[in-house]
């Protein structure tokens, strides 16, 4: 199933931000049968924060390498859970 991507201008910007970012963090949880409150535990985050990550929004650097470091993901590999945006 493929997600539209949102775009949100901002006063004074013709160029569109991106505001979704496609992940694969609901898929690596999934595997690992993790419900999403205990990766929140594991990871330090709220339940509400892994909701919205797997919603694709988007999510600090730090809450990024909890959740990896949580789901057992070397940092290196970060590229391999949280994809570019395709404009």
């Amino acid at each position: 199933m493929e997600r539209m991507v949102k775009h949100r201008v901002t006063r004074g910007s013709e160029e569109p931000q991106v505001a979704w970012q496609p992940n694969r963090v609901r898929q690596l949880r999934e595997e690992l049968m993790l419900s999403k409150a205990e990766l929140a535990r594991k990871a330090g985050v709220s339940t509400l924060t892994i909701d919205r990550i797997e919603d694709g929004k988007l999510a600090r650097l730090d809450t990024k390498r909890k959740i990896l470091l949580a789901l057992g993901v070397k940092l290196t590999d970060r590229d391999k859970v949280f994809l570019s945006p395709r404009e």
